[in-house]
């Protein structure tokens, strides 16, 4: 009988289970921003560097102000055009924000959309809402980034947007806490799941996020996209009020609302043939 004997296997043949796999580390990253009376000696390095840095995107009206550390390790430099948001008014003022490597390559941009907030805002009967374009190294898509029009007197304001990817789409909504000491939003996937925390840091002078995301939704593009998210914030107060200003001028035809050109650019059709 081929019998019960091969019921009773010895225990030392039976192959252990696979074990599971290694959990994914959770990257610590930190958007920080100088308080600059305390950084004059760090921003003069990156001052000098200006004019070795090797992407033409470093302009020269470019102001440092900020760095993303990475594990305790600076990764990446953030900086504005100066000259278009504090030295320009009306159309022309404008708020361009641009991420670097550490050796100033360009990673991405920022770019504040007026025609399209003021569009927003207009429609909103007057409550400012911001539209941004985010522009990432080797991605194709133009990423929109919007603050939500849909807002109650003390509800706390949600921004969206989504990353395509090779197969399928990501949405994404950042929503500020209702209560918090400081300026903290939630991460939330398109299922409505809390992926993630953008925490500010109250006790650093010059302002500063931890970017804390659930590490089986960690990915270089979304953090990218959170890194220039959290160097926006930096100017939320004021952005909201110039998009405010701007779109109360139209309407009262106080304003010619002529663009600048480099903002026309991103409104143009691909599929036009003119």
């Amino acid at each position: 009988m081929a019998d019960g004997m091969a019921l009773a296997a010895d225990a030392g043949d039976v192959k252990p289970a696979k074990q599971a796999k290694a959990k994914t580390k959770r990257r610590k990253v930190k958007v920080d921003f100088w308080a600059t009376d305390l950084n004059t000696a760090e921003i003069g390095i990156m001052k000098r560097t200006q004019n070795e840095a090797a992407s033409d995107q470093f302009t020269k009206d470019m102001e440092l102000y900020g760095q993303t550390v990475i594990d305790g390790k600076r990764q990446a430099l953030i900086g504005y055009r100066q000259e278009l948001w504090d030295g320009s008014e009306g159309f022309e003022r404008r708020l361009v924000i641009k991420l670097f490597s550490e050796t100033l390559s360009w990673r991405g941009t920022a770019e504040m959309l007026l025609g399209r907030s003021t569009q927003l805002t207009l429609a909103a009967g007057g409550r400012p809402v911001q539209s941004f374009a985010i522009n990432l190294a080797r991605h194709k898509q133009l990423i929109q980034l919007e603050r939500s029009a849909m807002h109650w007197p003390f509800q706390p304001e949600k921004f969206s947007f989504f990353i395509q990817g090779k197969t399928r789409s990501e949405f994404y909504t950042v929503r500020r806490h209702w209560f918090s000491f400081g300026a903290d939003y939630t991460v939330y996937n398109s299922k409505g799941r809390k992926i993630g925390v953008l925490d500010h840091q109250l006790v650093n002078l010059g302002g500063a996020w931890m970017v804390r995301i659930d590490p089986q939704y960690q990915d270089r593009k979304l953090e990218a996209v959170l890194e220039l998210f959290c160097a926006v914030l930096k100017f939320n107060r004021a952005g909201r009020k110039h998009v405010k200003a701007m779109a109360e001028q139209v309407f009262r035809g106080k304003v010619e609302p002529d663009l600048d050109h480099d903002e026309e650019a991103l409104y143009l059709n691909p599929r036009s043939r003119n």
